[in-house]
């Protein structure tokens, strides 16, 4: 049997222990050795050949491509391009799975060309977080098992129709279950009746395996599924501000089966946003209106609710801003698809089908593969900005809430500077030209740069909301900075709001 060939990439100075490390598990590990063969530059042989040409040839060659990140860059040639990056885009190219982790550092100590790099993969592909060699050996041998079992190389059950010994019938919650018969009836025409016995809805459902009832099961119909799944609950932070900050103004977490607790997260942010009431003139009942759309708010939650890796010890995570609404689950991307497909009509392919099946018979999910199109046609039909999605240490959906008119105004404005934060500020300024960091803090009023506007202009790069003209340069003494295209989007939305003002 051919083994699949591990190219591991990485800035090899930072990273010397972890990629011998690296090298050293996969040739003594049982299962690893058996199937795959680890890559590194430093074991191959000197040669007249061109150094750059000889790893892009290996990328070429191998099945699989591992790329670890952290604080430097490293080496750039003279489009200050590195070689990692280089790697990265030819086995983007080829089509190449692409197993990227990255090592917790302290944000203000890793270059932004590192930064910037990290956002750029974050729109192709999920990443893995680690702080040590065990933690990065843990992450490691779950991608292998996951791409063997993918390949059918190995048979292992997925958690959504894993049997629970734990579970007994009594543990279902019989209310619970004749309820989501009633609605899954009146919603999708379910066949069977609320008459009929746990047992029957639960085979019907392929709820049962064996005589056994499946983890899915457990999560929709039990009284208590956190005393099997701790994890599996979804934990909302309401902030004041644009950041995480201490202490958290209104923090809960909701447990329950995963009909409830993604009703009472969707409760928890509507409870957050604006509200607004209309008048009796057309009808006695009087209108109300959301800021954001209730179905996009509920789309985001319950697909993250449906779509999580429930083995993962982590939660799904709700956190409503002064200016956007994040959900983020731990879960990824299946292989077939990427995250340029989801603007697009595509097939669905759940993570856990049968937890997916009963939330479509409620109508929770009402139409498979349309979820992510219909929260950008909703928000496009309310003049919002577009949900923002990206794979970081999991799967994160960014929803804009509409921002007052005051929030970007321009520098002639009448409101006074300490409605507005050094960060609205900034994009102000960008939003009529590009700037060097010294105007811009010169426009700031500042007698020089001060290492907060640094922190300030790292962050809306990270954002995307702007780009340097001098991206392979950062440190180039005629770099500039201006708006990106999601960032003259904020902008023009908030004009046209005012202008309808």
């Amino acid at each position: 049997m051919k083994k699949k060939k591990v190219f591991i990439s990485s800035v090899q100075s930072e990273f010397a222990e972890e990629r011998e490390f690296l090298v050293d598990y996969f040739r003594t590990d049982p299962l690893l050795k058996t199937f795959f063969e680890p890559f590194i530059f430093e074991e191959v042989p000197a040669t007249t050949h061109s150094v750059q040409n000889v790893y892009l040839k290996e990328v070429e060659l191998s099945d699989i491509y591992i790329g670890l990140l952290g604080q430097s860059y490293g080496y750039e040639d003279s489009k200050g391009i590195s070689p990692t990056e280089k790697e990265y885009d030819l086995a983007k190219k080829m089509f190449i799975p692409r197993w990227i982790y990255i090592k917790k550092v302290d944000k203000n100590k890793r270059e932004i060309k590192e930064e910037v790099f990290i956002k750029k993969i974050e729109q192709d592909v999920s990443r893995k977080m680690f702080s040590d060699k065990n933690s990065l050996k843990e992450a490691v041998y779950n991608s292998c098992v996951l791409y063997l079992k993918q390949n059918g190389k190995i048979e292992t059950s997925d958690f959504d129709d894993s049997i629970n010994n734990s579970v007994k019938i009594s543990d279902i919650d019989k209310e619970l279950l004749k309820h989501f018969v009633v609605t899954a009836r009146k919603k999708r025409g379910f066949p069977l009746k609320e008459t009929a016995s746990v047992q029957e809805v639960l085979k019907h459902l392929n709820l049962i395996k064996k005589g056994k009832i499946v983890n899915s099961g457990v999560l929709a119909f039990s009284k208590n599924p956190q005393g099997f799944f701790p994890s599996a609950t979804v934990k909302c932070a309401h902030f004041h501000g644009l950041n995480i900050q201490k202490p958290i103004p209104d923090y809960k977490e909701f447990g329950g089966t995963v009909f409830n607790m993604a009703q009472e997260a969707v409760d928890f942010v509507l409870s957050k946003i604006s509200l607004s009431t209309g008048t009796r003139d057309k009808s006695n009942q009087v209108e109300t209106v959301y800021e954001v759309p209730r179905a996009v708010v509920a789309e985001a939650i319950i697909n993250a609710v449906a779509h999580r890796d429930y083995y993962s010890r982590a939660s799904v995570q709700v956190s409503v801003f002064k200016d956007r609404i994040e959900v983020s689950n731990p879960g990824e991307l299946p292989p077939e698809l990427g995250l340029k497909d989801l603007k697009k009509p595509h097939s669905s392919y759940p993570r856990n089908p049968l937890l997916a099946g009963c939330l479509f018979l409620t109508g929770d999910i009402e139409r498979y593969g349309t979820g992510i199109i219909d929260m950008y046609n909703l928000t496009k039909e309310r003049g919002l900005i577009s949900p923002d999605i990206s794979l970081g240490e999991g799967f994160k959906v960014t929803i804009w809430r509409p921002q007052p008119e005051s929030q970007y105004q321009s520098s002639t404005s009448s409101v006074p500077d300490q409605y507005q934060s050094l960060k609205e500020k900034v994009l102000n300024i960008l939003s009529n030209d590009e700037f060097p960091i010294s105007i811009i803090s010169e426009k700031l009023g500042q007698s020089r740069v001060s290492g907060q506007l640094k922190v300030i202009l790292k962050e809306l790069l990270t954002e995307n909301l702007i780009e340097m003209t001098i991206p392979d340069k950062p440190n180039s003494r005629f770099q500039k900075y201006r708006l990106t295209e999601k960032g003259r989007e904020l902008k023009l939305n908030d004009k046209h709001k005012t202008e309808e003002k």
